[in-house]
């Protein structure tokens, strides 16, 4: 029998740095084998990792940003020549199917060097003051070291998405992967070894949320937590953060709404939904995730909506190139789709398509599946499914559906299918999510701002707005004359 390979080692001040004591599995969701071991990093190891960030910020803060630029573009050139490379090694860990995987890192290369294109582009402010002889000035600095905590349905994005912005801002980052898909992070490491970046800038820690997590989120020297992932965690990172109040940056859950007007281009709007629903077998914050459909379109759209759902093809991106969705991350997520499928069946919902696993023989599948008959007090239209799952209930008016849309506890996304421009307007002016998509699927842009609502979390990412998430502003009264 061949010696189990070493667990990965933690990125920390420019070292890799052996685990010490237990080690945490990973799993290839597709097959079920374990593929790979990572750290279960404790409260010292976390002391370590920040006091090394710490140590480095200084000195990093003070290189010109068009310097620290320099850097994270050296990081996204060799990432564009490693692109199959970091991608397979998605697909197994996260049951991506290839194709986005490929798209997931070439993103990422784009978003790193997006960032870095904001180093000439750092404004303050001159304002007028009440006093002969003086001036006011607004100047935003890096807040210190941040703490980026990584969801497992984008992972290797989701790094990008929170240290490029820290490092051309001149803060430090400690990066902690989610335990489900911690690979990729650490082959990010390895690649940022070999790059000139300076010692203490980036680092990488392994370990489970309630431990290492929970450890860099206590910690009196971090000075931001970037979160993306569920609202129960989120919750319990702003009460830990609270203690110190350390700032927090929450990017949580969401339950997009979309809705389809009588007038719709229904070929679009099937198409465009069923896209937001199956990229990545459902898992995406931004997933269209109800639908109010106006009753007299209510048919043809099912039967378009169900057509494109049994055409997709499913099974082990591993195994199969030419996919268009793959497992659920782990058998809780596969559990809790199922589960909730179930209680919608109970509640009177009818199954159109789908409404079970897929039996693959291995692997946590399920079939995309189509719900009506559904209503605003089913669980199903109310809850987070986070699955391939689409559930539709119709409508009488635009009103009613966005009254409906906003009777939620989230509100990142939403979505309207209509053409009819003056429809439009009014659902944007009504809808209180952070983005609406207009005739178009649910995917938001570099540039943008990538912001929720209620439950669906605290700040943003993305854009002019989301780089500045990452500093603090300091006002500097000079007199003079």
């Amino acid at each position: 029998m061949s010696k189990p390979a070493e667990p990965e080692q933690n990125f920390i001040d420019g070292h890799f740095v052996a685990a010490r004591g237990e080690s945490i599995a990973v799993e290839n969701p597709a097959t079920q084998a374990t593929i790979g071991h990572i750290p279960d990093s404790d409260s010292d190891v976390v002391n370590t990792v920040v006091a090394a960030a710490r140590r480095a910020q200084p000195a990093w803060e003070k290189r010109p940003a068009i310097e620290r630029a320099g850097y994270l573009r050296q990081i996204s050139a060799k990432l564009r020549e490693r692109v199959a490379e970091f991608a397979d090694i998605i697909v197994r860990e996260q049951g991506k199917v290839r194709a986005l995987a490929e798209v997931e890192v070439n993103f990422t290369a784009d978003y790193i060097d997006y960032m870095a294109e904001w180093a000439r582009r750092i404004e303050g402010e001159v304002i007028e003051s009440d006093r002969a002889g003086e001036s006011i000035f607004l100047l935003r600095k890096p807040v210190g070291v941040v703490a980026g905590i990584l969801p497992w349905n984008f992972p290797f994005f989701l790094i990008a998405r929170k240290m490029a912005p820290a490092l051309v801002t001149g803060n430090t980052v400690v990066i902690k992967p989610s335990e489900e898909t911690p690979l990729n992070a650490y082959a990010f490491a390895r690649l940022v070894a070999e790059t000139d970046l300076p010692a203490g800038v980036f680092n990488l820690v392994g370990g489970r949320g309630e431990i290492t997590g929970n450890a860099l989120c206590a910690h009196p020297d971090v000075r931001l937590i970037t979160f993306t992932g569920s609202v129960a965690t989120g919750s319990r990172i702003m009460a830990t953060a609270a203690k110190n109040l350390t700032r927090v940056n929450l990017e949580l859950g969401g339950k997009a709404p979309a809705i389809v007007l009588a007038d719709a281009d229904l070929d679009l709007a099937a198409k465009a939904i069923c896209d937001s629903r199956t990229i990545n077998t459902g898992q995406v914050c931004n997933c269209a995730e109800r639908i109010y459909v106006e009753k007299s379109v209510a048919e043809p759209l099912a039967e378009k909506i169900a057509a494109h759902l049994n055409a997709t093809r499913y099974g082990d991106p591993s195994a199969e190139a030419e996919l268009d969705m793959g497992p659920l991350i782990n058998k809780a997520g596969l559990d809790k789709v199922a589960a909730m499928v179930e209680q919608a069946k109970a509640d009177g919902a009818t199954v159109v398509t789908g409404g079970s696993t897929a039996d693959l023989g291995q692997g946590y599948h399920y079939l995309p599946t189509l719900l009506t008959d559904c209503r605003a007090d089913m669980a199903i239209m109310r809850d987070e499914i986070f699955g391939p799952v689409l559930p539709m209930q119709t409508v009488d008016s635009l009103d009613e559906a966005i009254a409906l849309a906003n009777d939620s506890d989230y509100g990142l996304t939403s979505s309207i299918y209509t053409t009819n421009i003056n429809a439009a307007m009014q659902a944007v002016r009504g809808l209180q999510y952070g983005e609406t998509y207009i005739n178009r699927e649910n995917f938001e842009a570099m540039q943008g701002f990538h912001a929720g609502r209620r439950k669906s979390g605290i700040g943003g990412a993305d854009g002019k707005h989301g780089l500045y998430e990452f500093m603090e502003t300091h006002v500097v009264y000079m007199q003079h004359g």
